[in-house]
């Protein structure tokens, strides 16, 4: 692996926010003099997110995949797939600038001493619908996997590939969220765990793919994903 890091970032029509993002993550690990790429997938946008970014075209830290519309964790589980052959962390976030980069160098620092190091989001302004399911999620983790992580699906996370290499590989393509699944068998594991508060902003631009009453109904297949799908197997701690 040639690369320290590798960013994956999944969009989904956020053509009026993308270009900024990446740029503001260029920015912050350029600082860092991290060896590192910038995975962006564009999970099949009908609005003009590809033509967007067309402005990397030609830098050598970005990478630009284009794919049909298959939902975010299974674009995730893409991303992660190709990230952990580039490099020796991954990290993960969301294309819809709700958290900043800026904390990224606070996890960045401490990533010798843990396995895995995740944001907790604060200041969230979830509607009701949304906070029943993050409770929802958090509880499903707890119950079959322990406790360990307190924001269970949080896309803001670093983690080594040696130790999300063997944890991806036995998770289908087809999950709904996969970072809920990883996060259960951290827990469960008792890797080293690293978190810190990161402020989550509203998002101000693009559009949610879940909404309303649909959020229930992925709650409840997310359920039973996580209740079917758990990896087994033993980690190698202080890795």
């Amino acid at each position: 692996m040639s690369l320290d890091l590798a960013v994956l970032i999944p969009v989904y029509n956020e053509e009026a926010c993308v270009v900024r993002v990446v740029k503001s993550w260029q920015a912050v690990l350029s600082c860092l003099q991290i060896k590192f790429r910038i995975i962006i997938l564009n999970d099949g946008s009908t609005d003009g997110t590809r033509e967007t970014l067309e402005a990397f075209k030609g830098d050598s830290h970005v990478v630009v995949i284009h794919k049909e519309n298959s939902g975010h964790g299974p674009t995730i589980l893409l991303g992660y797939q190709k990230a952990v052959e580039t490099a020796q962390w991954v990290f993960q976030c969301d294309g819809d600038d709700e958290i900043k980069p800026d904390y990224f160098p606070y996890l960045w620092h401490k990533r010798k001493d843990f396995d895995v190091l995740f944001g907790v989001r604060q200041g969230r302004d979830q509607n009701v619908s949304r906070w029943c399911i993050s409770i929802f999620s958090r509880l499903s983790v707890r119950i079959l996997f322990g406790r360990g992580v307190t924001d269970v699906n949080v896309p803001y996370r670093l983690m080594r590939s040696s130790i999300l290499n063997p944890i991806i590989v036995q998770i289908p393509s087809h999950i709904f969220a996969p970072n809920v699944i990883i996060s259960g068998v951290l827990s469960r594991e008792r890797v080293r765990i690293y978190e810190y508060p990161v402020l989550h902003e509203g998002r101000k631009t693009g559009e949610v793919s879940i909404v309303k009453w649909k959020l229930f109904r992925v709650a409840i297949k997310s359920f039973w994903q996580v209740l079917w799908c758990r990896p087994k197997l033993g980690l190698k701690h202080g890795m």
